[in-house]
């Protein structure tokens, strides 16, 4: 069966780095796009960036563009969310989700939680 296992969350200061991944089983991971979302509390799921099968092609929310950077690795199955110059409104409840958006398939998440 369709698994997307995150990991990588935590605490980080405002201004500081984390790296999300996403190890996905159960599918032919190099045949389909995929997608970072979130949820910050008391709201509803956002899409944040997507990248192309291939990992030729990715694309950014505004909200973050400039300061993440999604990437994969077909060889592994793995797909990852660099974080860099983290704000508080990053805050939420990260999903990997299979294909480009926010209404795919995806795991349980990995909460990010940016505070002085």
């Amino acid at each position: 069966q369709v698994q997307l296992v995150e990991s990588g969350g935590g605490l980080a200061q405002p201004g500081g780095s984390l790296r999300l991944s996403c190890v996905a089983s159960g599918f032919t991971f190099s045949d389909y796009d995929m997608s970072w979302a979130r949820q910050a509390p008391g709201k509803g799921l956002e899409w944040v960036s997507g990248i192309y099968s291939d990992g030729r092609v990715t694309y950014y929310a505004s909200f973050v563009e400039g300061r993440f950077t999604i990437s994969r690795d077909n060889a592994k199955n793995t797909l990852h969310l660099q974080m860099n110059s983290l704000k508080p409104e990053d805050t939420a409840l990260y999903y990997c989700v299979r294909g480009y958006g926010s209404s795919g398939y995806r795991g349980q998440g990995t909460q990010v939680t940016v505070s002085s």
